[in-house]
């Protein structure tokens, strides 16, 4: 993308895990809200879902030193969240859940404030609200108050708000909340370039499966204030291959010799059918196609691949911290 979200100054972003939770405890009161969170999660962009309740929201303010832990430890980019708040908000841009503006304000002079507020001085900060403002596709609307834009566009102002300051850390909480159909897949495709440029890393927090499994490589997954499961998304992609069950006319063992020859795994099963796994550049058809060449008779085919939907689905079931088998 372009360096809306990172100007090339300052380090690298930095390589520790991204997040790191060690039996962190929060509570309200003497209401227990997270409860013995342990994970560690690594990747460029994670994401947070649960369903509502959860406690996602009050994770990601736990994180960024809101609220308080009562017990245990955890960090952020290798930085204690108890010692180093300061340091955690310096380097993350927030786009919180819940609008936070000044109605009256034109998005370019609000936008411009907020870089102020991180430590930019003025020409520097309104230079890079423009930057922020247009790429997030309000160029022609920025100098109108933000009281006028529709839901959409106040959750693009938002975006440009956490991404003005250049942050290696970008926090997300329900980007795509109320949006129709082609704003949302504007806004995942901005996320996904912010991902991809490798300067800033991403937590995203949602209750939709759809956004996280476009944006994100692992998945914490919360239920009741506890993690319900952990899952590195690429690692499920790359090891998750199709699982086939074939069932061929007469003889398995030319069949099965053919599939070996393109590279599958086989394995004999009860009443004469194959176990099959497929290697990625080998797809369900190029198996009709070998058969279709030999004269050799699929009667029966299964295959099963686990999407982000089903891992969820397993976690909200099984709720024991790791992901269920």
């Amino acid at each position: 993308m372009t360096d809306t979200t990172h100007s090339g100054e300052g380090p690298a972003v930095p390589r520790a895990p991204l997040i790191e939770l060690d039996r962190l405890h929060v509570a309200f009161g003497s209401r227990l809200i997270l409860k013995d969170l342990s994970a560690r999660l690594e990747g460029r962009s994670i994401g947070l879902l649960g369903p509502n309740g959860a406690g996602k929201t009050t994770l990601l303010h736990a994180l960024l030193g809101f609220h308080p832990a009562r017990s245990g430890q955890a960090r952020l980019l290798g930085l204690d969240i108890r010692e180093q708040t300061r340091e955690i908000r310096s380097c993350t841009g927030y786009m919180p859940e819940n609008d936070a503006f000044v109605a009256a304000m034109s998005a370019v002079r609000l936008t411009t404030m907020l870089g102020e507020l991180a430590g930019q001085t003025r020409h520097v900060a309104l230079e890079r609200a423009h930057e922020a403002l247009t790429w997030a596709g309000l160029g022609e609307a920025r100098y109108r108050p933000i009281g006028t834009y529709s839901l959409g566009m106040r959750q693009m102002t938002k975006l440009a708000h956490a991404v003005v300051a250049a942050p290696k850390l970008l926090i997300l909480d329900e980007p795509t909340n109320g949006m129709d159909p082609p704003v949302r897949a504007r806004m995942i495709n901005l996320i996904k370039e912010v991902r991809d440029s490798g300067a800033t890393r991403i937590i995203l927090s949602s209750h939709l499966l759809k956004d996280v499994e476009e944006c994100c490589d692992e998945v914490l997954i919360l239920k009741d204030g506890a993690v319900a499961s952990t899952c590195n998304i690429e690692v499920e992609r790359r090891t998750n291959r199709k699982f086939l069950e074939i069932e061929v006319l007469g003889d398995t063992v030319p069949f099965e010799e053919l599939a070996r020859e393109r590279g599958c795994q086989c394995a004999v099963a009860p009443a004469g059918r194959l176990r099959m796994v497929l290697p990625e550049n080998v797809e369900i058809r190029d198996l009709y196609e070998v058969a279709a060449g030999h004269d050799i008779q699929i009667r029966r085919l299964s295959s099963k691949r686990d999407s982000l939907r089903e891992i969820f689905l397993r976690a909200m079931e099984g709720g024991n911290g790791h992901l269920p088998a």
